[in-house]
Parts: structure tokens; sequence; C-alpha cells
């Protein structure tokens, strides 16, 4: 094998472990807060606060224009 070839991929080897471990350690700095949560439940309780949101709109717009 030639020398250009064997220094390309001794290359390529060393640029995939360096991101590796820079992936390792940016990733380390995040919080794993609630990794267990179920997303369905994340998914509901997202709808629930945006139906909380509209309803209170909606609320809102009917105080000030009652007579529509």
């Amino acid at each position: 094998m030639e020398t250009w070839k064997v220094i390309l991929i001794i290359a390529i080897v060393l640029g995939v472990v360096w991101s590796n471990i820079a992936l390792l350690k940016y990733s380390a700095k995040f919080e794993m807060k609630r990794l267990n949560q179920d997303p369905l439940e994340k998914a509901k309780a997202s709808l629930k606060e945006k139906e909380e949101k509209e309803d209170k709109e909606d609320k809102e717009e009917n105080t000030k224009n009652p007579h529509q």
C-alpha cells in the first residue's frame, strides 16, 4: 500500500476519534432532568398548556367585546 494512502487512513481514523471525544465532552455539559419521561405524557402536557393558553386568550377577547 502506498504511503499517502496509509497516512490518509490514519488521519481519517484520528479525525473520527477526535470528533467523538469532542462530542462526548460537549454532551457531558447537559443535564439529564427527565430522562425517563414518557414522550406521550410530555405531548399531553404540552397540549394541555396550549389549550389553557387559548382558553385564557378567548376569555380576554370576550371580556373586551362582549357584544359581537
